[in-house]
């Protein structure tokens, strides 16, 4: 079952209380039990990431901070004749996805550490990018550098899916971002983003979001194309 369709809700996305170096090195130390947290909150968003990916095979497939890989795995396996390729910026993660790849015998996919807003790549390199939540860490003024990144090394029609934590819809689910609003951070610099007019003021096409919630965490799962 996907998520449902929904409107993006009124109200300001908070800024980041933690920098960069502090945010890696809080996901490096949480990599070895990340999934923990990811089965009880972040499975369902996944399966509806896969869903509305739908993979080709044969495509070029980029996946942006891909964390522990499970995600990138799964990309791979359903792209065994493309080119699949994942990059993170947390060593932890790094190391975590790499063994990932490993145990699922997926040597072909290419792994490495960049930065998403300075993605090492040309002009129109991938028909599809996915990433998910990462743009709920970044402060407000790259969430748009790191979109228009992914615009970039979109070819022309070519697919964007992303996951994020979201602006919580229901009253339980606006429990975290009360909690990050009173300087009780959980999840680093995990709060509520809003990327749809983020992504319209790009000039994005056929941009589509769907919410849901899992344990309470709201996510938002939102589509586009570049035009």
């Amino acid at each position: 079952m996907g998520g449902r369709p929904s409107r993006v809700m009124n109200g300001s996305v908070l800024e980041v209380k933690q920098d960069r170096p502090k945010v890696l090195r809080t996901y490096s130390r949480l990599a070895p039990v990340y999934e923990l947290w990811a089965r009880l909150t972040e499975s369902r968003a996944r399966r509806r990431v896969l869903e509305l990916a739908e993979v080709r095979d044969g495509e070029s497939v980029l996946e942006i901070a891909v964390g522990t890989g499970v995600q990138l795995a799964a990309l791979a396996r359903r792209n065994p004749s493309g080119r699949t390729v994942g990059i993170e910026l947390s060593e932890g993660m790094l190391e975590k996805a790499g063994r990932e790849l490993a145990d699922a015998e997926l040597g072909n996919v290419e792994l490495s550490k960049a930065d998403a807003l300075h993605l090492p790549f040309p002009d129109a390199a991938f028909d599809l990018v996915v990433n998910s939540y990462m743009l709920d860490l970044l402060p407000l003024d790259e969430i748009p550098v790191a979109l228009s990144e992914m615009k970039r090394v979109l070819r022309p029609g070519g697919r964007l899916v992303l996951s994020n934590m979201t602006k919580g819809e229901r009253p339980l689910h606006r429990i975290w971002d009360a909690l990050y609003a009173r300087g009780i951070v959980l999840t680093a610099n995990c709060r509520g983003v809003l990327a749809a007019p983020v992504l319209e003021r790009l000039s994005f096409g056929d941009v589509h979001r769907e919410y849901l919630a899992q344990m309470s965490f709201p996510t938002e799962i939102v589509t586009a194309r570049r035009a």
